[in-house]
């Protein structure tokens, strides 16, 4: 089980515990974390369940791929650290990871 913080953009932080397998996205719907909203289910069609990756974490999450990148690209407000949470895949490495939520989806 990993722990995955979700920082909303008013700073408030809600912890969940993620099931190695799932997805980051998969986490927070099942813990109704305000703002993600994974309206394709997790499909990499949309990109409603962005967030963005806290510095620390960017090296073990990994890269965006060529299908991500494209659709961040609908996203709102896109940084460096941005990243679709259906695309990243919880294990026992991401435990404590931190991420933020934008201020709104699109």
């Amino acid at each position: 089980m990993a722990k995955i913080t979700f920082i909303q953009p008013d700073g408030t932080r809600q912890v969940v515990d993620a099931d190695p397998g799932l997805t980051v996205m998969e986490a927070a719907k099942a813990n109704v974390v305000a703002g993600i909203e994974g309206e394709c289910g997790g499909a990499c069609a949309c990109a409603t369940c962005h967030v963005y990756v806290d510095e620390a974490w960017r090296e073990k999450v990994g890269k965006a791929s060529e299908m991500e990148e494209d659709m961040l690209d609908f996203a709102f407000d896109v940084r460096e650290t941005s990243r679709l949470s259906c695309q990243i895949k919880v294990s026992d490495e991401l435990d404590g990871l931190v991420v933020s939520v934008p201020e709104k989806q699109f």
